[in-house]
């Protein structure tokens, strides 16, 4: 049951039986929501603001009449107009107890919808080099990307979770040459890393492996080629290592799309850009010198340029390098192409803070690609700052000194991990605190989250314990006078449960996961709240075994926090555990 979405159909309806000339485009701006001040109501309204203009009507008269169409509604106590046009209602406590009911019989379905429609949207995420294990800057684009697909899963969204393997370009051949010191190290030899290869221990199983297939015979083949073989082997390694990794924080893809795929004669970039060519979006022409710093793949010279600023870039593109390679952009917009053709209209692309850049391109490839059929959403997270004992790490792969994913996992767990990555917007940097993370108190979010669940669940074996008469089956709960339940601080608690559905309903459509974080965090405020009038207040007790009846009814509550408690939780991918040690 959503209330918001109730109330906004409610008022739309009461709209169109005034005002049957007004357009659906028009009418869907009307939004109902808290009001920012709860001392105005339960409920607000832009509806008279959004249509007086184009009725020509005062909207604040025009408030005054919408909102006489409620004034005799059983569930409205009161409807009052403030300001310029807002129209602010106040709920009877029966439609809040219908809320509280709503949540028990929904139980784990509680929240989702069907806002996708199940349209298809593929959410690419992690997508790093696979040169090494995961580090903890990759871990944030991974538990966001991870989160969000769940969001949007819940939310109504066929979603497929996708990694685009980096499998080409000279890192590939720096990682061939670096595993394949690794493996004369294996046969004995004494190595030196030179500076720019990848000095990590993670290549040392390669290089075993190596010397046990092959023994000492690339040693005696040219170079070039026994680097493409280390290559090989190293790449695979690697993905392995990276999708273990990402198990630990419980991430799995459904595709691993590799790069190289696109590259070669009749691969996807040769037929993009003779599809490019015959659509007249590619021409040849000279690039201005870009203001500033000029970029590393910027050329003064006629080259092969893609029309981005048609489609809303900064400036147009160059698609082949001068020695007649492929620039990354091109092997973007074919990558792009190619998720369109496999009919997905809506992508969500999760990138790290050093791709801030790549927003406009990437617009601007999908809109061109797809005839502006398809949309794409390019987050970009920004760095983590890890810190241990006041210092910050280093996070170079090719630097043998190298917080990983698993380093971070090990030490506080993958609960911690991935609900501190989700409690703050991904597009502001932020600290990750060791320290914070393993406390138990409630400057711990997840902590204080999880103890909120744990708490509720200790409420159920207290009340076993003192009435072990009284039945809390999930029959009994759902069969409890829930309209017992008339306190401020009972109907505080069941409005913030009636703001599940929007909350998810917005984060999902905003691509917005923090959201989930911050709202399952007031929510666990609120409960620890009430446990903590309860000691001073014995009337707001949960469990009283004088008054059995408000007992059941205050356990109904209580099984509702817990249940959406675990339904944001699981959204997150973060456990909802019934104790803590």
């Amino acid at each position: 049951m959503d209330i918001f979405a109730l109330f906004t159909t409610r008022v739309i309806e009461a709209l169109r039986a005034d005002y049957p000339q007004l357009e659906d485009e028009l009418l869907a701006r009307v939004v109902v929501e808290p009001p920012r001040d709860p001392a105005h109501g339960d409920l607000s309204t832009n509806a008279a603001m959004v249509v007086a203009k184009p009725l020509g009507k005062n909207p604040r008269e025009l408030a005054m009449a919408l909102a006489g169409r409620f004034t005799r509604a059983d569930d409205i106590e009161s409807v009052e107009v403030a300001g310029p046009g807002f129209i602010n209602f106040r709920l009877t406590p029966s439609i809040w107890h219908d809320v509280l009911r709503a949540v028990g019989v929904q139980g784990e379905n509680y929240g989702r919808s069907d806002l996708g429609k199940g349209d298809r949207v593929n959410v690419e995420y992690v997508s790093a080099n696979p040169t090494g294990p995961m580090h903890v800057g990759h871990t944030r684009g991974a538990v966001f990307g991870d989160a969000l697909a769940s969001l949007m899963a819940w939310s109504g969204y066929d979603v497929t979770r996708e990694y685009y393997i980096n499998d080409t370009g000279g890192q590939t051949i720096i990682l061939g040459h670096s595993a394949l010191l690794r493996y004369r190290e294996a046969l004995g030899e004494t190595i030196e890393i030179p500076s720019g290869f990848y000095p990590g221990e993670y290549l040392v199983p390669v290089g075993k492996a190596l010397a046990a297939e092959y023994g000492r015979t690339l040693l005696d083949m040219p170079e070039q080629d026994a680097v493409l073989i280390a290559r090989e082997a190293a790449l695979a390694a690697m993905m392995e290592l990276i999708k273990a990794d990402l198990a630990q924080l419980n991430i799995h893809h459904d595709v691993f799309f590799s790069e190289r795929t696109l590259h070669g004669q009749g691969g996807d970039i040769e037929k993009t850009l003779a599809w490019l060519r015959e659509q007249g979006m590619v021409y040849e022409g000279r690039l201005e010198a870009p203001k500033g710093k000029t970029p590393e793949d910027w050329e003064d010279r006629e080259q092969t340029l893609f029309r981005a600023k048609d489609y809303g870039d900064d400036t147009d593109r160059a698609l082949i390098k001068s020695d007649g390679s492929y620039t990354y952009f091109a092997a973007d917009i074919a990558y792009h192409r190619n998720k369109y053709l496999r009919g997905f209209k809506h992508m969500v692309n999760v990138l790290g803070a050093d791709h801030s850049g790549y927003v406009k391109r990437l617009s601007a490839a999908v809109k061109a690609v797809s005839n502006g059929e398809a949309d794409i959403d390019v987050r970009i997270c920004q760095l983590v700052r890890l810190l241990k004992n006041g210092e910050p790490f280093k996070m170079s792969k090719r630097s043998g000194d190298l917080v990983t994913l698993a380093d971070v996992v090990e030490e506080v767990g993958a609960d911690a991990t991935r609900f501190m990555l989700l409690f703050r917007r991904n597009d502001a940097s932020m600290d990750f605190d060791f320290a914070l993370v393993k406390e138990q108190t409630r400057d711990n979010p997840v902590f204080y989250v999880q103890y909120a669940h744990a708490r509720a669940c200790s409420i159920f074996r207290t009340a076993q314990r003192d009435m072990p008469e009284l039945d809390v089956s999930p029959a009994s709960l759902a069969a409890a006078d829930v309209g017992l339940l008339a306190t401020s601080a009972d109907l505080e608690l069941i409005r913030l449960l009636g703001a599940w559905p929007r909350t998810v309903a917005a984060a999902a459509t905003a691509h917005e996961p923090h959201r989930i974080a911050f709202y399952i965090h007031e929510l666990a405020a609120a409960l620890h709240g009430f446990w903590a009038k309860g000691k001073d207040e014995p009337q707001l007790r949960f469990v009283n075994p004088s008054d059995p009846k408000l007992t059941l009814a205050r356990l109904a509550l209580v099984d509702a926090v817990r249940q959406v408690i675990r339904n944001g939780l699981g959204i997150l991918g973060v456990s909802a555990p019934e104790e803590l040690s």
